[in-house]
């Protein structure tokens, strides 16, 4: 049976505990440094506490240290990867190959999809040289995800749901070239978030004002059975820097999605041990989103651009009927409550927004009415009540296992198996009277046992006694607290931390040349290449720190098409102006791909 992992992002401990208890097989977190979101670190100390609680439910935490490594910070960066492995984390995701230069533990190492990995050839070599896993570029197709998990033996991980970059990941050099901030150092400043004109040659405005390179938030929930065929063991939900209601709500949703399909699946299996039980009814159109893009994922170009905000938007509620001097009507089944936060667009497209006051009947009273008018199409962007139910505890998650209660005259024998077949035992002498009440004693030892208040584990309970007796609660009690810790004690003992040494050899590189979008920025990525048989390379674009005819953003998504300009052989340059800035926008229609550069 295949096991697959549903991996969920964390900010920190709290919300990698939280990711857990909703229902993830893993957690990727950043630590002190090296984390491809520099805002969302954590000590070592804390991820060796998330480490220790994932372990409970066999669930297992990867550290992100995913950014490019400058000459003085080869050392820090080889110590990260020591202290990780020494605190039990389960792999390191990362970009910089001059970690497979150094002496290092054998902790499993994850590519990147800051590696640009989006080609069976470059996977392959990935493979070859030693890494457990790759995590896909988000632009493949199903197909080519299969042809990928066909010509290669490695594990696939892939984003399913949460934010977009525009550019191939990895390969994005605009933030560092307009403000020093580089995306592949984990401090991306987002310009393309920002708005742009778009002008043609002769300086014709195309389009003023928009977010032309601000996609939609990606959801492939529709297609998880379709990635899982595919070769997909990894579904990866993006979000390092989201608060608690988003990893609650989306991990859950997500876990209900794939349940669904693994359950009616017996080749397939999830990652982790426990049952999750959930205290809400997640939707994921009721937290953060710009709109919801499946991206390429059939092979097929669509709209996905989130051109008139880069802010979210919210759930789609309804448009508006009619308009008074201080409420107004929606034509809606879903009912707005006082405290909601709503948006809407105006006539020019602006994104605005205001809070509900009062709902009487089908009567919205909103603190502003201004710019509501009959037509105007209404999202809620805050969920008063969905919002309140996520501060408080909204799910649990236990481990089956069997407990057996023997009795007989002279002793007692209490034996737990977890549903990973972990097994202990205990014994202590008789102290319990013959009871008056066979059944009403079977039934309180079968209730005491059965709670689950003080431990993670849901047990079965199994009654064998030579002859009915009676056993005080507390003491009862106190045999559970007792099993329960013994069996976590074996849970934790059983853990198998993976194992992964790298062994250097000379697999070749598929290209004897390198240009600075390998983001080699240390000797001992150079050295990695030069082993390899790359024969000449360049500087990563932050060592260099010159942007003169070089591409900045490498794009699948395509201005053209999404403004309905795509037109066979007409792929004249187009050019982003923002403020002062003034950007040249290629297109290589041949393979459908767009780049930007500066002008000069």
């Amino acid at each position: 049976m295949r096991k697959l992992e549903l991996l969920a992002p964390a900010k920190n401990y709290e919300l990698g505990k939280t990711a857990i208890d909703h229902g993830a097989d893993a957690v990727y977190i950043g630590a002190d440094s090296f984390s491809a979101r520099e805002s969302a670190a954590n000590s070592i100390t804390d991820i060796e506490k998330l480490v220790s609680y994932a372990h409970r439910y066999y669930a297992k935490i990867y550290i992100t240290e995913n950014t490019i490594f400058y000459e003085h910070e080869l050392e820090q960066a080889r110590q990260l990867a020591i202290n990780a492995y020494n605190i039990g984390c389960d792999a390191l995701i990362i970009q910089d190959m001059s970690l497979l230069e150094m002496d290092l533990p054998p902790i499993p190492l994850f590519a990147s999809t800051q590696a640009n990995n989006r080609g069976a050839e470059h996977i392959k070599f990935l493979e070859n040289v030693g890494f457990q896993r790759v995590i896909l570029a988000r632009e493949l197709s199903l197909s080519q995800i299969a042809e990928i998990a066909k010509n290669t033996n490695i594990e696939l991980e892939f984003f399913v749901h949460g934010s977009l970059c525009v550019s191939y990941s990895g390969q994005c050099y605009l933030s560092q070239s307009l403000a020093e901030r580089s995306a592949n150092r984990g401090c991306c400043a987002q310009p393309c978030r920002s708005t742009y004109d778009l002008i043609d040659k002769k300086g014709k405005i195309i389009s003023k004002n928009k977010h032309l390179l601000s996609l939609q938030d990606l959801n492939l929930s529709a297609h998880l059975e379709d990635l899982a065929e595919a070769g997909i063991s990894s579904f990866k939900i993006e979000g390092r820097l989201k608060d608690a209601s988003y990893v609650k709500n989306v991990v859950a949703y997500y876990r209900k999605r794939l349940d669904n399909f693994i359950d009616k699946k017996s080749d397939y299996k999830k990652a982790s041990s426990g049952a999750t039980t959930l205290m809400f009814e997640p939707n994921v159109d009721l937290s953060f989103s710009r709109g919801f893009t499946n991206y390429f994922i059939d092979g097929k170009r669509k709209k996905m651009l989130s051109k008139d905000t880069a802010k979210s938007i919210g759930e789609e509620i309804g448009t508006v009927k009619s308009v008074n001097k201080n409420y107004f009507v929606i034509d809606t089944e879903k009912s707005l409550q006082n405290g909601d936060g709503i948006c809407f667009f105006d006539n020019q497209k602006k994104l605005l927004g205001t809070r509900i006051n009062k709902v009487d009947d089908e009567k919205i009273f909103p603190l502003s009415i201004e710019n509501i008018k009959q037509g105007t199409k209404i999202f809620r962007s805050y969920n008063r009540l969905f919002e309140k139910l996520m501060e408080q505890k909204t799910a649990s998650r236990t481990i089956a296992a069997t407990l057996t209660f023997t009795s007989d005259a002279e002793k007692i024998i209490v034996q737990a198996t977890d549903e990973d077949n972990n097994f202990v035992t205990f014994q202590t002498a008789q102290i319990g009277d013959i009871a008056q009440n066979a059944e009403l004693s079977v039934k309180n030892i079968i209730q005491n046992f059965s709670k689950k208040a003080d431990s993670i584990f849901s047990f079965k309970v199994n009654i064998c006694m030579s002859q009915a007796r009676f056993y005080q609660t507390s003491v009862i009690n106190e045999w559970r607290r007792k099993i329960a810790e013994m069996l976590m004690t074996e849970r934790e003992k059983n853990y198998q931390q993976k194992i992964s040494k790298i062994n250097k050899n000379n697999v070749q590189f598929y290209k004897k040349n390198l240009d600075y979008t390998a983001n080699i920025a240390n000797s001992l990525s150079a050295k990695f290449y030069n082993r390899h048989g790359v024969q000449e390379m360049q500087n990563a674009f932050e060592v260099e720190k010159s942007d003169k005819n070089k591409i900045l953003m490498f794009n699948k998504y395509c201005i053209r098409h999404e403004l309905d300009l795509c037109r066979h052989g007409q792929n004249e340059d187009l050019f982003l102006l923002n403020n002062k800035q003034k950007l040249r926008v290629t297109f290589d229609c041949s393979i459908c791909e767009m780049k930007i550069m500066k002008c000069e």
